[in-house]
């Protein structure tokens, strides 16, 4: 079992940055994040293994930066140049095992979520 609290959304302007946090009950291989908008899927955001190696979804590529904190057991995003488009709630995700992709069906820890509100 792996407890998950994320934290730092907000609402800002477009251009801005936010830093998310997930804090973890427990070490995992793989941890996430996931992001769902109004009427839309969950999509990932980028991922993170045990070994430090990252995949990032296409659309956040060269702004947002996902990294951990090993001895805090705490996941962080980092988010700068921020669209309106990245508006939605953002949720941490973690698994033990492989494969550790950005699809939603392979994790099975979830956090409650923090908003991301982006306005022009």
């Amino acid at each position: 079992q792996v407890r998950l609290v994320e934290s730092g959304g907000g609402s800002v302007q477009a251009g801005e940055s936010l830093r998310l946090s997930c804090a973890a009950s427990r070490s995992s291989y793989c941890m996430g994040w996931f992001r769902q908008a109004p009427g839309k899927q969950r999509e990932g955001v980028a991922a993170i293994r045990s070994d430090a190696s990252t995949t990032y979804a296409a659309f956040v590529k060269g702004r947002f930066n996902i990294s951990k904190d090993i001895d805090k057991n705490t996941l962080y995003l980092q988010m700068n140049s921020l669209k309106p488009e990245d508006t939605a709630m953002y949720y941490c995700a973690a698994d033990l095992n492989f494969p550790c992709s950005l699809l939603r069906y392979d994790y099975n820890y979830w956090g409650q979520g923090t908003q991301v509100t982006v306005s022009s």
